[in-house]
């Protein structure tokens, strides 16, 4: 019997399949390129706007909310942001799924498990808020968005150590006990970042010392650089599987 254009094997074929390794490379790249370009555009085209500073002390490098305000950087960084933050939610809720699957008959790591799945939602969030609302904007919203998204982030890595501890201590898989590693240290770098960044902050508003903003400028791209490292490690979290778009079966069709 001859079939239709649309067989069953047709339509039970996936309509699109991505090994989640490429997926999460690609995901990453998308604000890490960003970034660069932006960064570069300040300091070569736009370098005396973009390391101003309110009390006039030499400055070297941009911030990254000072190079994400001018133009075109603003809207290269927008539409990278913009592209990742789709997939970056995917992620999120690929991860709680995982870890309901370990931890289905232990409540206190389920429990973590959302407050993490909740944690990279919102993490993800204030990086929208801080990225479509400029500093040379909306000061008090671009703020409140960079708080969130820090605040947000560092309790995300932590929830996230803690569970991949226990994941660890039982279950071998050599790619498993790599990720937390590599999760622990940047947790702890990413740490060391952001309490460096504060103090050269405060020391910045408060002396006015030439170069320290530099130094907070250096320690802010480090802590967005480490935390796209932390994220990274979806790499061999997910190593082996895949991102498919395919039609359900008849039978499972509600």
């Amino acid at each position: 019997m001859l079939q239709g254009p649309y067989g069953s094997l047709d339509r039970d074929r996936p309509l699109f399949r991505l090994p989640f390794t490429s997926f999460a490379v690609g995901t990453v790249l998308l604000p890490l390129t960003g970034l660069i370009a932006c960064l570069f555009i300040s300091l070569v085209y736009h370098f005396e706007d973009a390391t101003y500073t309110h009390c006039h002390v030499s400055n070297y490098l941009p911030s990254i909310s000072g190079a994400i305000s001018l133009v075109p950087e603003r809207y290269i960084w927008r539409c990278c942001v913009g592209l990742h933050s789709a997939p970056r939610y995917l992620v999120s809720v690929a991860y709680f799924s995982f870890y309901r699957g370990r931890f289905s008959k232990r409540l206190p790591e389920l429990l973590l498990s959302g407050l993490a799945l909740l944690c990279s939602l919102t993490e993800n969030t204030g990086l929208l808020l801080l990225t479509y609302v400029s500093s040379t904007e909306t000061y008090s919203a671009h703020k409140n968005g960079f708080v969130v998204f820090i605040g947000s982030s560092l309790l995300h890595m932590l929830i996230t150590c803690r569970l991949w501890q226990v994941i660890r201590r039982h279950y071998v898989n050599p790619e498993e006990v790599r990720s937390f590693r590599w999760k622990l240290r940047l947790f702890l770098f990413n740490v060391g970042c952001c309490l460096a960044a504060a103090y050269f902050f405060t020391r910045h508003n408060k002396f006015c010392e030439t170069g320290v903003y530099t130094l907070f400028a250096l320690c802010e791209y480090l802590v967005v650089f480490s935390n796209m490292a932390f994220h990274m490690t979806a790499f061999w979290d997910f190593g082996s599987k895949e991102v498919i778009v395919a039609t359900p079966p008849e039978d499972k069709r509600y």
